[in-house]
Order: structure tokens, then C-alpha cells, then sequence
């Protein structure tokens, strides 16, 4: 399943699975049967073969994962391809996000706006935390996130989000950032590259981001790779009790 698809189930119960997983990020089948069905009986093998059943074809229709330890996910399609490089001395990997990326995430977006003033990617961080869920594709909205690591551990990220409103369908909203300590050595320009690529290979005709004025480097970071700026909206942030203008920016990926 392609993140841009639409949201076709057949039939009742299967959208409310899929409608589980998707609100929860990665489930274990049985506590996703007991919570759904409670009213059904415990080892009870009709029920459980109909649950099975439509597990079944919810993974049969790319809707769901299942992995061997019996976890349920929403199955999306990415390319497992990832970038690895090294500069000054530090081994780099650039990937998808998967649900287990999750804390290292929001770690290091609350870092990156701890350093500078991001109010979108403070958004980004607290809506996390609240739904405890990375990627997100349902009739709202789509949700992708990629990543970079080192030795494990994230240290930049890349995230879009998808609206499904059919006149905002094409667009997508775009946060990045990347660790003080990690900066200047390609792991920014080497995320917004794959994220306007998934952006262009997904159909959106336009990537766009707000960032405040006072983020000179972030805005001096994006010009220099063709993004332009639409409008300001002055006094739009209000930041230790100071207004601070609000600078629009967008790309045609």
C-alpha cells in the first residue's frame, strides 16, 4: 500500500482492524483480537478463525503487516533502499522511519528545536508523543517520516504530511532537521533529498514549510537548494513575549 492510495476495506470489521492498527502503530494480534471483540469468547476457534480470516485478507490487499513475533502493523509500500556514507570520520545511514524509530524522533526533534526555533517540527514532536504512533494513513491524513543514523541512533529526520482533502491532496508539509553536532556534513541536504523524492514519486506537486524569521540558517538552508519564499506573515509567532514573523517557503519537488 502506497501511502497516497486511497482507503477501500470491504466490510465492517475489517475496517475496524485496519482502523486499530493504524491508530496504534504496532499491535500484537491477540490483544488486537481481545480488544476489538471483547463480547467474543476467549479460545474460542470459530471466532478466532474469522478473525484470522480477515486478517488474512487485510494482508492479502496490502492493507496489513504481520511479523513473526505476531505483530500487526499497516503495511506500506517503501523502498528499503537506504543511503549509507561517510564524512569526517562518521558512518551515515539515511532510511524509511518504521514505528520503532519513534522515540529516537521525537529525541531528536525536541533537541533540534531546544537549539533553534521550530514551531512546526515542536508540533511534529508533541503529536507524537500524544498518539505514540510514527506513521499514520487513514481518511484524514498520511503521515512519513525518514531518518538519519549513526551507529544506531537518530540523529535527523525527515518528515511529510499528507493531507487528504481533495484540494490540498497534492501538496505536502515538510519538517527537517538534523543534530547540532551532525550538521554540515551532507545529512540535511542527503534528507530532503529523499523526502522530496518520495514527495515526487507519491504525485505532490508541492512541498511547502513555515519557518520563523529569526531561523536564519534554516531559511539560508532551503535558498540555497531552490526553495523560494511565498509570503511572510508578520507577528505570526509570539516567542518570549516577542513577535516574530512567520516566513512561508515551498518547492516543486
Amino acid at each position: 500500500m502506497v501511502l497516497t492510495d486511497p482507503i477501500t476495506i470491504d466490510g465492517d470489521e475489517r475496517e475496524r482492524i485496519y482502523g486499530y492498527v493504524e491508530a496504534h502503530g504496532a499491535v500484537d494480534t491477540r490483544q488486537a483480537r481481545r480488544d476489538l471483540f471483547p463480547q467474543d469468547p476467549h479460545g474460542d476457534p470459530q471466532h478466532e478463525r474469522a478473525f484470522r480470516h480477515n486478517v488474512a485478507i487485510l494482508k492479502r490487499d496490502g492493507y496489513l503487516e504481520e511479523g513473526e513475533d505476531d505483530t500487526l502493523r499497516i503495511a506500506i509500500d517503501l523502498s528499503d533502499e537506504r543511503e549509507e556514507f561517510s564524512a569526517d570520520d562518521v558512518d551515515v545511514t539515511i532510511r524509511p522511519a518504521s514505528q520503532e524509530d519513534l522515540t529516537g524522533i521525537v529525541g531528536a526533534i525536541r533537541r533540534v528545536v531546544e537549539e533553534m526555533t521550530s514551531i512546526e517540527a515542536e508540533s511534529v514532536a508533541d503529536a507524537l508523543d500524544h498518539e505514540d504512533v510514527l506513521l499514520r494513513h487513514n481518511d484524514v491524513e498520511s503521515r512519513m517520516f525518514f531518518v538519519a543514523t549513526v551507529d544506531g541512533d537518530v540523529v535527523g529526520w525527515a518528515h511529510l504530511h499528507v493531507p487528504k482533502l481533495e484540494k490540498l491532496s497534492h501538496t505536502a508539509e515538510l519538517t527537517v532537521g538534523v543534530l547540532e553536532e551532525y550538521r554540515g556534513i551532507g545529512i540535511g541536504s542527503g534528507l530532503l533529498d529523499r523526502a522530496l523524492e518520495w514527495a515526487l514519486e507519491n504525485g505532490q506537486e508541492k512541498v511547502y514549510q513555515s519557518v520563523p524569521s529569526t531561523n536564519e540558517e534554516a531559511i539560508a538552508f532551503f535558498e540555497d537548494r531552490g526553495w523560494t519564499i511565498e509570503a511572510v506573515r508578520e507577528d505570526h509567532y509570539k516567542l518570549d513575549e516577542e513577535y516574530i514573523d512567520e516566513v512561508m517557503m515551498a518547492i516543486s519537488p
